[in-house]
């Protein structure tokens, strides 16, 4: 009687040799870009009572100059655009920057991981660049711009786990 025997191969859930994916750190940018634009404007008309159209004229002054800030903060198509512009544009490089450290990561902590990204943008842009070269931003130094970029972290690290090309090593 002949034995059958089975090969088995075992996958080991290793990072350690993958490789950036470029495709899915510029989607995680745009998803985790696209939940902080959100919350972040449903966050300052809910809990502030203010315009949510504040924070997208906050950006394009970044290249529209202080003329564009409120009041008035209405819908302005010309600054809305402006803005999305840039907020993507920063969200799909921050997305690629933080693909490209945390490629070889678990899922969970690439997680973490964007947690820490989200936080590590916010002080660095509020507290080192925004004073200097924005200073309307300062006024934005808060709970919500905090809670608003720990959320951008943690959607990114979720997005670009969930996308990325990972092949598991065999062992």
């Amino acid at each position: 009687m002949a034995h059958i025997y089975h090969s088995h191969q075992h996958y080991v859930e290793s990072y350690a040799g993958d490789k950036t994916d470029w495709q899915a750190a510029i989607w995680a940018g745009l998803i985790a870009g696209a939940v902080f634009l959100v919350a972040e404007m449903l966050m300052v008309m809910t809990f502030m009572g203010q315009s949510p159209w504040g924070p997208p004229r906050m950006i394009a002054a970044m290249v529209m100059g202080k003329g564009v800030l409120p009041p008035p903060a209405s819908f302005d198509m010309g600054i809305v655009t402006i803005a999305m512009l840039i907020h993507f544009g920063l969200a799909v490089i921050y997305g690629l920057i933080f693909s490209w450290i945390a490629h070889q990561v678990s899922g969970l902590n690439a997680i973490l991981g964007g947690s820490v990204f989200g936080l590590a943008i916010y002080f660095i842009n509020f507290y080192l660049i925004s004073p200097v070269l924005f200073p309307w931003f300062t006024e934005a130094q808060n709970w919500i711009s905090l809670v608003a970029h720990l959320l951008f972290g943690l959607t990114l690290g979720i997005a670009y786990a969930a996308t990325r090309d990972h092949k598991p090593a065999m062992s």
